[in-house]
Order: C-alpha cells, then structure tokens, then sequence
C-alpha cells in the first residue's frame, strides 16, 4: 500500500512538473497579432463582373485561428470625397469557425474604392488599456488609379506609397502610419501574411514579423510570398477612456492596411 502512495503522489508530482514546464513553454514563445481583416474576392474589378464580396473578421492571419468580430462601429466605402454608410448591410457570417460579418458591393463608376472599418473600443485586461482597430483595404474598379495615396479622413490610418493593388509577391510595400493626419515615428508596425496556401513558418517569430516606421511616420517591407498581407500599426492615442469602475484608461490605436500580392511568374511563386 505504501508503495502505491508514493507512486500516486509522484505521478501528481510529476504531473505538475509537467503543466508547469508547458506553461513556460508557451509564454516563452513570442506572441502572434490579432489582426482585424477585410478581405475583398478581389481587388481589381471590371465592368464585366463588378459585384465585390467582402469579409470582415478578426483572427491571427497566418495561424488562421479566429475569434468573434463584435459589431462593427463604422463600415464605410470611401471614393475620392464620396463616403458611403455600408453598416446598414453587413449580413452575419462565419470565418473560421467564429462570427465574422459579410457584405456585397456592386459600384457604378471608376475610381479607387477604399473600404473601411472601425472597432468600438475593445477592453483588454492584460494590457490594462482599451484598443481600437481601424482597418482598410483598397480596390481598384474598371481600372481606376486616381489617389490611391491619399488619406481617406479616418483618426488613424496607413498611406500606401506602393500602389495597393497590381503588386507581385517580391515587390516591397512601403507606407506612412498617421495619426489625426500628423505621421507617427518610431511606432511598431505587425506584418502578418493571411496563410491560404498553410505555409509552415521558419520559427514561432516568422509568424508575425515587425518593422518600425521613421522620423518621417514610414516603413517598408519586403512581401516574399503571393496573398494577402496585413500592416498593422500600434500607435498611443492621448485620448481616455472610463472603465467599468470610472477609471480613465489609455487608448491604443491600431491600424491595419490589407494589400493583395499576385505569384509572381518571374521567380516561380
């Protein structure tokens, strides 16, 4: 009997040993972005079939792992000074197993369509802040490309230096993060590839990479492999925000820019 007891209490023993060291484990490893996503079936559209499907979701892009998207506190379609309330038809949806929200767009003239979303502040208690996600995403219909630079007038956004569609995998994307139109120096900007074709990453740190942007708000970074990429900017916000106890907490802005890039036939992708 008392060879049993000791053999139980060290299989417990052991099993604690166990957990102990798997948790260790896993907060070693360096942590993966959840990234709000709007993925349009295409960013190039042509009068032949200019009916746009969009999904809106939130994930870990290249783990393809999902969590709930909450309703949305602004959709819009930006075009030139035109702006366009699509809130009113988004239809719920499932993007991996997790709610997500879906929308159809059929647009009437060229130009370059910039559609967008906004979070409600979102609480995050490991991080004792509240976040906010601004997110965008460009298409170019029956082949406009007129000001696909400019600032489309959200409080936080990414300006794309590159041309934001038309892009081989291999080409570099380059951006300017602003904040309230002012560009945002020495902030992190999250690089993370969405995985259709499941590639497998190098390491853990290959799954979200990150670039900080310059004195003058811009990074750049080179896109190996075909597919969306996302560009997500944290930046601080000097606004506050009251918790559920009345206590003012800081806002973190967080920015994303989808950019589609094509197999490039010229290096075998």
């Amino acid at each position: 009997m008392k060879i049993c007891i000791r053999t139980e209490r060290t299989s417990t023993l052991l099993l604690i040993i166990c957990i102990c060291l798997f948790a260790t484990l896993l907060l070693s490893q360096p942590s993966s972005a959840n990234f709000s996503m709007i993925i349009p079936s295409a960013n190039q559209v042509a009068e032949e079939n200019p009916m746009i499907d969009i999904t809106l979701s939130f994930s870990r892009p290249f783990e393809k792992i999902a969590a709930d998207l909450e309703w949305p506190k602004t959709v819009l379609v930006v075009n030139g000074d035109q702006k366009q309330d699509l809130k009113g038809t988004l239809l719920e949806t499932n993007f991996l197993d997790h709610q997500a929200w879906k929308l159809q767009y059929q647009p009437k003239l060229p130009g370059i369509y910039w559609f967008t979303m906004e979070s409600s502040p979102q609480w995050q208690q490991t991080e004792d802040q509240f976040i906010i996600y601004f997110t965008k995403t460009a298409i170019s219909v029956f082949g406009g490309d007129e000001n696909w630079g400019n600032p489309i007038g959200v409080q936080a956004e990414i300006l794309p230096l590159l041309r934001p569609y038309g892009n081989y995998a291999g080409n570099t994307f380059a951006g300017t993060v602003l904040l309230d139109g002012t560009p945002a120096s020495g902030v992190e900007v999250e690089v993370a590839h969405y995985n259709e074709q499941n590639w497998a990453p190098a390491s853990a740190a290959h799954i979200t990479q990150v670039v900080k942007t310059d004195a003058n708000g811009t990074f750049i970074f080179t896109c190996p492999l075909p597919g969306w990429w996302g560009f997500m900017a944290h930046v601080s916000s000097d606004v506050k925000i009251k918790d559920q106890d009345d206590n003012e907490k800081p806002v973190e802005v967080r920015t994303t820019i989808w950019v589609y890039f094509d197999p490039n036939p010229f290096i075998g992708q």
